[in-house]
């Protein structure tokens, strides 16, 4: 049975509740307020405002990180060999800290959150730890343990054509490490944003990037491309350490059943089918990274380096659309913990169009302005201006794929955000992933990087129209579903996109005009800003609108420059 929400104007629904100023900023940051109230609209953007602010610094970080690799190192076969040994931190981020522990964890923490907070004897959120940590703990040693034994013969499947495979080895044992430490990184993430804590969870790739420069500058000269990946192994550690604190006050913490109770809560402990369902998509859509490495590996050297800079420079628009959803997650999961189906769909929805408009905005910023954005980021030292065309060329074309990657990223969270086994969205990444295999094979030899980038963005976008098409599909009425109004979601996109095409076209004009990489990407990024935005709002497109609100209820809280 759904429960209806209430009908108060001032619901969490439409945004405007108003959380008292002190336990709003201890939420969304380092306090120890109880987390059973519905979290207000005011208090979900300035948990979004501090996710974004570390996340964006963390990205900034991992610039630095990639101009210190292509400044030290340049793009070539040493690089190229350190990269493909970088494919297990990838794959350890997105199934352990990103796409993976995260949608598994999130909604059993709030699950025993729940039961805790309706008076449940004993205390469900220890017991939940117990049960799952070490065992955890347990299959990452063993996990790590296996990918340093055959280091070699992943290196020799990954990247057959690969110059030096001996070197990609050795830096394949050394992060072999950050299974261990990304699987602690991200089960102490996952707990403490089911306790609405977002300070130090955000926090974790600023430390993690620090670990990996310092370790490049310090031992660079002696140990060559290795001191890198000695880097990523510091850097999984500090993950950790950044959070521990945090985690330890909120399950140390006494706790007291309330007065009255109330309706117990479904006790359902997490199930194996539900970490296999979630884990399974993580890994067949990172997969994604096997597919291009695979087929760039034959090509010359330095292009699976081009790949991954006009990679990490174009994700960072979907990595900010998606503190969006990295905040309400949480708030979803509760609210299909206590049955309310309606809230949950009606903040997915609203997630839906704010990310598209984030993410497009800033994808509208990359294609126009990609040389100068190259240019001014990475070519010095040994990355010459050929490698800036190359790396400018194939961004251009892989950002293309943003919005939908936005996309899954946030529709795939609504398939388990009630802690239960989904196997549709794997159906749907492995579909995007044939189409990118089979797309990037046909397309290699004649366009290179840029076509396996165009077969990246092609994939992509038919696991977001699988994915989207499924919540269609849902049954409104269990109050362990979500389903979405696809067509108003459709519709809301397309004025989106509208806005993007006319913003990219003008900012890219606007860029051209001048001889400056600094100035013409300024212009580039004001001229895309005034274009996007007003053409956005005049079309009618909720996310824009959304954004502006959440903007004022930001600004209402920071007199004088600060939080309350």
């Amino acid at each position: 049975m759904t429960v209806v929400p209430s009908k108060s104007p001032r619901s969490e629904t439409d945004g405007a509740v108003t959380v008292p100023p002190a336990r709003a900023a201890t939420e969304a940051g380092e306090g120890s307020d109880p987390v059973s109230a519905p979290a207000s609209g005011s208090f979900l953007a300035r948990a979004a405002l501090v996710t974004a602010s570390l996340s964006i610094a963390g990205s900034l970080l991992g610039l630095v990180r990639d101009q210190s690799l292509a400044r030290l190192f340049g793009a070539g076969s040493d690089t190229d060999a350190f990269l493909v040994a970088w494919t297990v931190p990838e794959f350890a981020a997105t199934l352990l800290i990103e796409d993976g522990l995260a949608i598994a964890l999130i909604p059993a923490f709030s699950m025993a959150l729940a039961r805790r907070a309706r008076g449940v004897p004993g205390d469900p959120v220890r017991a939940l730890v117990g049960a799952t940590l070490p065992r955890l703990c347990l299959a990452l040693v063993a996990v790590a343990a296996l990918v340093a034994c055959t280091a070699p013969y992943l290196v020799r499947a990954l990247a057959p054509g690969l110059p030096d495979p001996r070197l990609a080895a050795d830096c394949t044992r050394i992060t072999a490490t950050c299974v261990l430490a990304f699987g602690l990184a991200g089960y102490c993430s996952a707990a403490l944003r089911a306790h609405r804590c977002f300070l130090a969870p955000a926090a974790i790739y600023v430390v993690y990037n620090a670990g990996i420069i310092a370790a490049m500058f310090l031992l660079g000269e002696g140990w060559g491309v290795r001191s890198a990946a000695v880097g990523v192994a510091a850097g999984g550690c500090l993950m950790v350490v950044v959070q521990l604190p945090s985690l330890w006050r909120r399950l140390a913490a006494r706790t007291s059943p309330p007065a009255g109770g109330g309706a117990d809560v479904e006790e359902r402990p997490m199930q194996l089918a539900l970490v296999a369902a979630v884990l399974l998509f993580a890994l067949c859509r990172q997969s994604q990274v096997l597919a291009e490495r695979f087929l760039a590996s034959g090509l010359p050297s330095g292009a699976i380096s081009h790949l991954n800079y006009a990679q990490k420079v174009a994700q960072i628009p979907m990595t900010l659309s998606l503190m969006v959803c990295t905040v309400t997650f949480p708030v979803v999961a509760r609210a299909l913990a206590d049955g309310d189906t309606a809230r949950a769909r009606s903040r997915v929805e609203r997630d839906l169009a704010l990310a598209a408009c984030v993410v497009l905005l800033g994808g509208c910023a990359v294609i126009a302005c990609a040389p100068q954005i190259i240019e001014l980021l990475f070519e010095r030292g040994a990355f010459t201006a050929s490698d800036t065309e190359a790396t400018a060329d194939v961004m251009r074309v892989y950002a293309l794929g943003l919005l939908s990657q936005t996309l899954v990223g946030a529709l795939v969270r609504s398939y388990f955000s009630a802690g239960r086994a989904s196997w549709y969205p794997l159906g749907a990444m492995t579909a995007g992933i044939a189409m990118t295999s089979l797309t990037g094979a046909a397309t290699v030899h004649s366009w290179g990087v840029a076509g396996i980038a165009a077969a990246n963005a092609l994939g992509i976008t038919v696991t977001a129209a699988l994915l989207l098409a499924g919540l269609r599909a849902g049954r409104p009425n269990s109050p362990h579903s979500i389903s979405v109004r696809v067509r108003q979601v459709l519709a809301e996109l397309g004025r989106l996109v509208g806005a993007a095409v006319a913003a990219t076209a003008a900012g890219a004009f606007a860029a051209s005009l001048l001889p400056s990489p600094a100035v013409g990407l300024a212009a580039g990024l004001l001229t895309v800003t005034l274009v996007f935005v007003p053409l956005a709002w005049a079309l009618g497109a909720q996310g824009s609108a959304s954004a502006l609100r959440s903007l004022r209820a930001v600004t209402r809280r920071l007199p004088h420059g600060r939080f309350r």
